[in-house]
Protein backbone atom coordinates (compact mmCIF):
# COMPACT_ATOMS: atom_id res chain seq x y z
CA UNK A 1 0.00 0.00 0.00
CA UNK A 2 1.27 2.86 -1.09
CA UNK A 3 1.97 5.91 1.74
CA UNK A 4 -0.78 8.15 0.51
CA UNK A 5 -3.34 5.80 0.33
CA UNK A 6 -2.59 4.54 4.26
CA UNK A 7 -2.77 8.19 5.24
CA UNK A 8 -6.32 8.42 3.04
CA UNK A 9 -7.57 5.22 5.57
CA UNK A 10 -6.20 6.57 8.85
CA UNK A 11 -7.40 10.25 8.21
CA UNK A 12 -11.08 8.70 7.36
CA UNK A 13 -10.91 6.62 10.51
CA UNK A 14 -9.93 9.35 12.59
CA UNK A 15 -13.12 11.07 11.31
CA UNK A 16 -15.42 8.51 11.80
CA UNK A 17 -14.12 8.36 15.47
CA UNK A 18 -14.31 11.75 16.13
CA UNK A 19 -18.15 12.23 16.19
CA UNK A 20 -17.95 9.42 19.41
CA UNK A 21 -15.03 11.11 21.13
CA UNK A 22 -16.28 14.22 21.26
CA UNK A 23 -19.65 13.04 22.29
CA UNK A 24 -18.06 11.65 25.17
CA UNK A 25 -16.29 14.64 26.19
CA UNK A 26 -19.27 17.00 25.91
CA UNK A 27 -21.27 14.30 28.21
CA UNK A 28 -23.44 15.32 29.88
CA UNK A 29 -24.72 18.37 28.33
CA UNK A 30 -28.10 18.40 29.80
CA UNK A 31 -30.04 16.89 32.03
CA UNK A 32 -30.13 12.63 32.74
CA UNK A 33 -33.04 10.67 33.26
CA UNK A 34 -33.42 7.48 35.09
CA UNK A 35 -36.80 5.91 35.13
CA UNK A 36 -37.61 3.51 38.00
CA UNK A 37 -40.59 1.20 37.05
CA UNK A 38 -42.57 0.96 40.30
CA UNK A 39 -44.36 3.33 41.85
CA UNK A 40 -42.34 5.79 44.86
CA UNK A 41 -41.40 4.16 48.45
CA UNK A 42 -39.66 1.04 47.33
CA UNK A 43 -36.40 0.38 47.68
CA UNK A 44 -35.69 0.73 44.25
CA UNK A 45 -36.88 4.25 44.33
CA UNK A 46 -34.58 4.54 47.09
CA UNK A 47 -31.58 3.61 45.86
CA UNK A 48 -31.85 5.19 42.35
CA UNK A 49 -32.64 8.91 44.04
CA UNK A 50 -30.06 8.15 46.97
CA UNK A 51 -27.62 6.98 43.88
CA UNK A 52 -29.16 10.10 41.83
CA UNK A 53 -28.04 12.77 44.19
CA UNK A 54 -24.14 11.77 43.93
CA UNK A 55 -24.12 11.59 40.05
CA UNK A 56 -25.74 15.15 40.08
CA UNK A 57 -22.63 16.45 42.17
CA UNK A 58 -19.74 14.45 39.90
CA UNK A 59 -21.97 14.97 36.54
CA UNK A 60 -22.63 18.81 36.89
CA UNK A 61 -26.10 18.04 35.55
CA UNK A 62 -29.57 17.67 37.53
CA UNK A 63 -30.82 13.78 37.43
CA UNK A 64 -34.07 13.76 37.26
CA UNK A 65 -35.47 9.97 38.75
CA UNK A 66 -39.31 9.50 36.65
CA UNK A 67 -41.57 6.54 38.72
CA UNK A 68 -43.28 4.99 35.08
CA UNK A 69 -44.69 1.79 37.06
CA UNK A 70 -47.10 -0.95 35.44
CA UNK A 71 -47.29 -3.90 33.63
CA UNK A 72 -44.95 -5.92 36.01
CA UNK A 73 -42.06 -2.82 35.29
CA UNK A 74 -42.51 -3.39 31.49
CA UNK A 75 -43.91 -0.12 30.76
CA UNK A 76 -41.39 1.66 32.29
CA UNK A 77 -38.07 -0.73 30.88
CA UNK A 78 -39.63 -0.56 27.55
CA UNK A 79 -40.02 3.35 27.63
CA UNK A 80 -36.41 3.19 28.17
CA UNK A 81 -35.49 0.37 25.56
CA UNK A 82 -37.27 2.32 22.95
CA UNK A 83 -35.53 5.72 23.87
CA UNK A 84 -32.83 7.51 22.09
CA UNK A 85 -29.31 5.79 23.15
CA UNK A 86 -28.13 9.23 23.46
CA UNK A 87 -26.95 8.79 27.33
CA UNK A 88 -29.50 10.80 29.07
CA UNK A 89 -32.22 8.25 29.87
CA UNK A 90 -31.50 4.95 32.10
CA UNK A 91 -33.78 2.56 33.56
CA UNK A 92 -33.00 1.48 37.40
CA UNK A 93 -34.45 -2.28 37.33
CA UNK A 94 -34.83 -5.37 39.94
CA UNK A 95 -35.07 -9.02 39.79
CA UNK A 96 -38.50 -8.47 37.56
CA UNK A 97 -36.60 -7.68 34.15
CA UNK A 98 -34.70 -11.22 34.33
CA UNK A 99 -37.87 -13.17 35.45
CA UNK A 100 -39.44 -11.66 32.51
CA UNK A 101 -37.69 -12.94 29.81
CA UNK A 102 -38.98 -16.72 30.99
CA UNK A 103 -42.08 -15.45 32.65
CA UNK A 104 -43.85 -13.26 29.93
CA UNK A 105 -44.45 -14.65 26.40
CA UNK A 106 -44.85 -11.97 24.24
CA UNK A 107 -42.22 -9.14 25.77
CA UNK A 108 -42.25 -5.52 23.69
CA UNK A 109 -38.64 -5.71 24.13
CA UNK A 110 -35.48 -8.03 23.97
CA UNK A 111 -34.01 -8.59 26.98
CA UNK A 112 -30.31 -9.18 25.83
CA UNK A 113 -30.33 -7.02 22.63
CA UNK A 114 -32.64 -3.79 23.42
CA UNK A 115 -31.07 -2.34 26.66
CA UNK A 116 -27.04 -2.75 27.86
CA UNK A 117 -25.99 -3.27 31.77
CA UNK A 118 -24.36 -0.12 32.67
CA UNK A 119 -23.26 -0.81 36.86
CA UNK A 120 -25.09 -3.28 39.49
CA UNK A 121 -25.99 -0.94 42.69
CA UNK A 122 -27.61 -2.47 45.62
CA UNK A 123 -29.45 -5.58 47.10
CA UNK A 124 -31.84 -5.93 49.86
CA UNK A 125 -32.45 -9.26 51.53
CA UNK A 126 -36.18 -10.24 52.28
CA UNK A 127 -38.15 -11.34 54.82
CA UNK A 128 -41.65 -13.27 54.97
CA UNK A 129 -44.14 -11.16 56.90
CA UNK A 130 -47.41 -11.32 58.24
CA UNK A 131 -50.11 -8.73 59.33
CA UNK A 132 -50.39 -9.96 63.18
CA UNK A 133 -54.30 -9.25 62.86
CA UNK A 134 -54.27 -12.73 60.86
CA UNK A 135 -52.61 -14.56 64.22
CA UNK A 136 -50.16 -15.94 62.22
CA UNK A 137 -46.34 -16.11 64.47
CA UNK A 138 -44.45 -18.78 62.36
CA UNK A 139 -43.82 -20.41 59.32
CA UNK A 140 -46.26 -23.16 61.40
CA UNK A 141 -48.96 -21.18 61.58
CA UNK A 142 -49.19 -19.89 58.06
CA UNK A 143 -49.26 -23.52 57.05
CA UNK A 144 -52.20 -24.51 59.96
CA UNK A 145 -54.15 -21.79 58.58
CA UNK A 146 -53.58 -22.15 54.99
CA UNK A 147 -54.45 -26.28 55.20
CA UNK A 148 -57.46 -25.26 57.47
CA UNK A 149 -59.07 -22.58 55.37
CA UNK A 150 -57.52 -23.16 51.45
CA UNK A 151 -58.10 -20.17 49.01
CA UNK A 152 -58.57 -17.49 51.85
CA UNK A 153 -55.37 -16.86 52.41
CA UNK A 154 -53.30 -14.45 50.30
CA UNK A 155 -49.50 -13.19 49.65
CA UNK A 156 -49.07 -9.48 48.06
CA UNK A 157 -45.92 -8.88 45.79
CA UNK A 158 -44.32 -6.06 43.83
CA UNK A 159 -46.30 -7.03 41.04
CA UNK A 160 -46.49 -10.05 38.52
CA UNK A 161 -42.92 -11.71 38.15
CA UNK A 162 -40.94 -9.64 40.52
CA UNK A 163 -39.11 -12.05 43.02
CA UNK A 164 -41.41 -11.56 46.04
CA UNK A 165 -44.36 -13.12 43.45
CA UNK A 166 -41.75 -15.73 42.58
CA UNK A 167 -40.82 -16.44 46.38
CA UNK A 168 -44.60 -16.50 47.55
CA UNK A 169 -44.70 -19.16 44.39
CA UNK A 170 -41.98 -21.23 45.51
CA UNK A 171 -43.34 -21.10 49.21
CA UNK A 172 -46.39 -22.65 47.77
CA UNK A 173 -44.94 -25.35 46.22
CA UNK A 174 -42.50 -26.19 49.55
CA UNK A 175 -45.06 -26.82 51.98
CA UNK A 176 -48.02 -26.83 49.98
CA UNK A 177 -50.29 -23.96 50.25
CA UNK A 178 -53.35 -23.30 48.59
CA UNK A 179 -52.54 -19.40 48.95
CA UNK A 180 -53.84 -16.45 46.23
CA UNK A 181 -51.12 -13.65 45.33
CA UNK A 182 -52.37 -10.27 44.65
CA UNK A 183 -49.70 -8.24 42.77
CA UNK A 184 -49.41 -4.52 43.29
CA UNK A 185 -47.75 -2.34 40.58
CA UNK A 186 -44.56 -1.54 43.77
CA UNK A 187 -43.85 -2.32 47.28
CA UNK A 188 -45.00 0.76 48.54
CA UNK A 189 -48.64 0.22 47.70
CA UNK A 190 -48.26 -3.84 48.54
CA UNK A 191 -46.91 -2.88 52.03
CA UNK A 192 -49.26 -0.07 52.58
CA UNK A 193 -52.35 -3.28 52.29
CA UNK A 194 -50.37 -5.75 54.46
CA UNK A 195 -50.43 -3.21 57.43
CA UNK A 196 -53.96 -3.10 56.50
CA UNK A 197 -54.85 -6.07 56.69
CA UNK A 198 -55.70 -6.76 52.99
CA UNK A 199 -53.58 -9.30 52.33
CA UNK A 200 -52.22 -12.07 54.77
CA UNK A 201 -48.21 -12.31 54.61
CA UNK A 202 -45.88 -10.87 52.12
CA UNK A 203 -41.84 -11.46 51.02
CA UNK A 204 -40.52 -7.58 51.41
CA UNK A 205 -37.18 -5.84 51.33
CA UNK A 206 -36.07 -5.80 54.97
CA UNK A 207 -35.16 -2.12 55.09
CA UNK A 208 -38.26 -0.54 54.64
CA UNK A 209 -40.24 -4.18 56.49
CA UNK A 210 -37.51 -3.60 59.55
CA UNK A 211 -38.85 -0.74 61.34
CA UNK A 212 -42.39 -2.03 60.93
CA UNK A 213 -41.38 -5.56 62.52
CA UNK A 214 -40.04 -3.54 65.40
CA UNK A 215 -43.06 -1.61 65.47
CA UNK A 216 -45.42 -4.45 66.01
CA UNK A 217 -47.02 -3.61 63.03
CA UNK A 218 -46.29 -6.73 61.04
CA UNK A 219 -44.68 -10.02 61.89
CA UNK A 220 -41.56 -12.06 60.81
CA UNK A 221 -41.67 -15.33 60.18
CA UNK A 222 -38.31 -15.58 58.65
CA UNK A 223 -35.38 -14.17 56.85
CA UNK A 224 -35.41 -15.48 53.08
CA UNK A 225 -31.59 -16.13 53.42
CA UNK A 226 -28.76 -18.88 53.45
CA UNK A 227 -27.75 -17.82 57.23
CA UNK A 228 -29.19 -15.55 59.63
CA UNK A 229 -28.89 -11.99 58.21
CA UNK A 230 -26.45 -9.67 59.73
CA UNK A 231 -28.81 -6.77 59.53
CA UNK A 232 -31.60 -9.67 62.00
CA UNK A 233 -29.41 -12.46 63.46
CA UNK A 234 -32.88 -12.68 65.95
CA UNK A 235 -35.06 -14.13 62.90
CA UNK A 236 -34.41 -17.43 62.12
CA UNK A 237 -34.17 -18.05 58.44
CA UNK A 238 -36.71 -19.78 56.45
CA UNK A 239 -34.25 -22.56 55.65
CA UNK A 240 -34.00 -23.23 59.69
CA UNK A 241 -37.65 -23.64 59.35
CA UNK A 242 -37.51 -26.60 56.73
CA UNK A 243 -38.12 -24.23 53.57
CA UNK A 244 -35.20 -23.33 51.67
CA UNK A 245 -36.25 -19.90 50.24
CA UNK A 246 -33.55 -17.49 49.45
CA UNK A 247 -35.03 -14.15 48.12
CA UNK A 248 -33.84 -10.47 47.82
CA UNK A 249 -33.94 -7.54 45.31
CA UNK A 250 -31.10 -6.11 43.40
CA UNK A 251 -30.97 -2.79 41.46
CA UNK A 252 -29.31 -1.83 38.54
CA UNK A 253 -28.72 0.36 35.51
CA UNK A 254 -29.53 -0.37 31.84
CA UNK A 255 -29.04 2.12 28.98
CA UNK A 256 -30.40 1.48 25.64
CA UNK A 257 -28.68 -0.54 23.35
CA UNK A 258 -26.54 1.69 20.71
CA UNK A 259 -25.96 4.21 23.72
CA UNK A 260 -21.90 5.01 23.01
CA UNK A 261 -19.10 2.59 25.08
CA UNK A 262 -17.49 5.40 26.39
CA UNK A 263 -20.60 6.97 28.03
CA UNK A 264 -21.86 3.74 29.90
CA UNK A 265 -17.99 3.42 30.66
CA UNK A 266 -18.19 7.07 32.82
CA UNK A 267 -21.66 6.28 34.02
CA UNK A 268 -20.30 2.90 35.28
CA UNK A 269 -17.08 4.94 37.02
CA UNK A 270 -19.69 7.33 38.24
CA UNK A 271 -22.22 5.24 39.78
CA UNK A 272 -19.29 3.49 41.65
CA UNK A 273 -18.04 6.45 42.61
CA UNK A 274 -20.96 6.88 44.55
CA UNK A 275 -21.69 3.79 46.25
CA UNK A 276 -18.28 4.49 47.72
CA UNK A 277 -19.49 7.85 49.06
CA UNK A 278 -20.01 8.25 52.76
CA UNK A 279 -23.71 9.70 51.70
CA UNK A 280 -24.63 6.25 50.26
CA UNK A 281 -22.27 4.01 52.30
CA UNK A 282 -24.00 5.30 55.70
CA UNK A 283 -27.66 5.07 54.32
CA UNK A 284 -26.96 1.61 52.22
CA UNK A 285 -25.69 0.30 56.14
CA UNK A 286 -28.53 2.25 58.46
CA UNK A 287 -30.71 0.24 55.54
CA UNK A 288 -29.87 -2.45 55.50
CA UNK A 289 -28.89 -2.55 51.85
CA UNK A 290 -25.40 -4.35 50.36
CA UNK A 291 -23.63 -2.74 47.42
CA UNK A 292 -23.17 -4.44 44.21
CA UNK A 293 -20.40 -1.88 42.74
CA UNK A 294 -18.64 -3.77 39.70
CA UNK A 295 -18.27 -3.11 35.77
CA UNK A 296 -20.25 -3.36 32.85
CA UNK A 297 -19.27 -6.93 32.35
CA UNK A 298 -19.69 -8.60 35.87
CA UNK A 299 -23.50 -6.72 35.47
CA UNK A 300 -24.06 -8.61 32.04
CA UNK A 301 -22.70 -11.93 33.45
CA UNK A 302 -24.66 -11.79 36.85
CA UNK A 303 -27.86 -11.07 34.74
CA UNK A 304 -27.51 -13.70 32.41
CA UNK A 305 -27.44 -15.85 35.68
CA UNK A 306 -29.86 -14.26 37.24
CA UNK A 307 -32.57 -15.26 33.89
CA UNK A 308 -31.55 -18.68 34.08
CA UNK A 309 -32.06 -19.13 38.28
CA UNK A 310 -35.58 -17.84 38.23
CA UNK A 311 -36.72 -19.54 34.27
CA UNK A 312 -35.91 -22.43 36.24
CA UNK A 313 -38.46 -21.00 39.33
CA UNK A 314 -41.11 -20.45 36.75
CA UNK A 315 -40.49 -23.84 35.22
CA UNK A 316 -40.97 -25.46 38.66
CA UNK A 317 -44.05 -23.48 39.45
CA UNK A 318 -45.33 -23.70 36.01
CA UNK A 319 -46.77 -19.84 35.96
CA UNK A 320 -46.51 -17.42 33.11
CA UNK A 321 -47.89 -14.07 31.49
CA UNK A 322 -48.80 -13.01 28.32
CA UNK A 323 -47.06 -9.74 28.53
Amino acid sequence: MNSSRRLFLQGSATALLRPLHAHAQSWPGKPIRIVVPFTPGGTTDFVTRLVGVELAKSLGQPVIVENKPGAGTIIGVDAVAKSAPDGYTFVCVANSFATNQTLVKKLPYDTLKDLRPVALMGMSEHVLAANPASGIKTLADLRAQAKAMPGTLSFASFGNGTSAHLSGEMLKLQIGLDIVHVPYKGQGPALADLLGGQVTVMFGNWPEFRSQIAAGKLVALGMATAKRSQYAPEIPTLAEQGVPIESNSWNGLLAPAGTPDAVVQRMNDEVNRALASPAVVEAFHKGGIASLSGTPAEFAAFEQREIAKYADVIRKANIALEG
